[in-house]
């Protein structure tokens, strides 16, 4: 009887009564081996090849135990015949409040935090004053520009007679355009007097501290047709002004231009921009 109860064990049975009797026996070795005079008597191999032996059957074992032991913790649970009902109808709605997330999918609410850091890290970068400049005016290696008005808050040789009153906002732009081009002031005056008044103004406000322009920078004439004369002649990629004929006359000649008028002004030319302001144009005043 004792046989044939053996033989019918499955295989299962026999591997585990075979790991404890082998668990048995190293065991035994086990405490044979801490004795004082088996240790001097074995040698490093002996000890690491019983050492190894006792891990794998360590091993062994609890790869063997483990689908049984989760099988027996997380039994099944049958549903009562009113629960099954409800679940029927609750998936036969389908208008549950609360949906369940499997653990490898995300819920609405991660994935919207998730996108809102990616969004915050992937924000443009807001363009500096330099780069909005070398944008604007297309890498353009000379800028020729009027005074009156657009460097000057005075609009008339006139006012330049009485004071001359640099704009401070657009000290920071003048900064910037010397930097990637090679500029160029001119303005009309009445007589020398008022030639000195304009270069002492610029020089108190900064504008040659930079070394990006110089006082042999700003040109003086006495008539309209001078400045243009001037501009021609120095053939620049963009020429600033305030009187809608000269950007007229010279949209022939010169690549680009800026028209800036306080009104807000009309296009004269394909190749004439307007702006209210030298500021307003590059983007640093609203």
């Amino acid at each position: 009887m004792a046989e044939s109860s053996s033989s019918l064990a499955s295989p299962t049975e026999e591997i585990v009564r075979l790991i404890k009797r082998l668990s048995a026996y190293v065991a035994f070795k086990m405490s044979n081996l801490f004795s004082t005079s088996t240790i001097r008597n074995l040698d490093s191999r002996s000890i690491g090849a019983i050492a190894g032996l006792a891990i794998a059957v360590i091993f062994t074992w609890r790869a063997i135990r483990t689908p049984g032991e989760r099988q027996r913790r997380q039994p099944k649970r049958r549903m009562q015949p009113a629960e099954t009902s409800n679940a029927a109808a609750a998936a036969a709605a389908g208008q549950t409040n609360v949906t369940s997330v499997p653990p490898e999918f995300s819920s609405p609410r991660e994935d919207s935090a998730a996108q809102d850091v990616v969004d915050q890290f992937f924000q443009p970068v807001k363009p500096t004053l330099g780069q909005l400049v070398r944008q604007k005016l297309s890498e353009g290696r000379k800028v020729t520009c009027r005074l009156l008005g657009v460097i000057l808050e005075e609009s008339s040789p006139e006012e330049l007679q009485k004071q001359v009153t640099v704009k401070s906002s657009v000290l920071e732009v003048l900064l910037e355009i010397t930097k990637c081009s090679d500029l160029y002031l001119m303005e009309r005056v009445l007589d020398d007097e008022t030639e000195a008044k304009v270069l002492q103004a610029l020089e108190s406000a900064g504008v040659f501290t930079s070394g990006g322009l110089v006082k042999d920078k700003v040109l003086f004439c006495s008539t309209e047709v001078g400045r243009t004369s001037f501009v021609r002649q120095l053939e620049p990629d963009w020429h600033i002004d305030t009187n809608p004929e000269i950007n007229t006359q010279l949209a022939r000649f010169i690549k680009y231009q800026l028209h800036v008028s306080a009104a807000k002004p009309e296009r004269l030319a394909p190749n004439v921009f307007t702006s209210q302001s030298l500021e307003q144009f590059f983007g640093c005043a609203s």
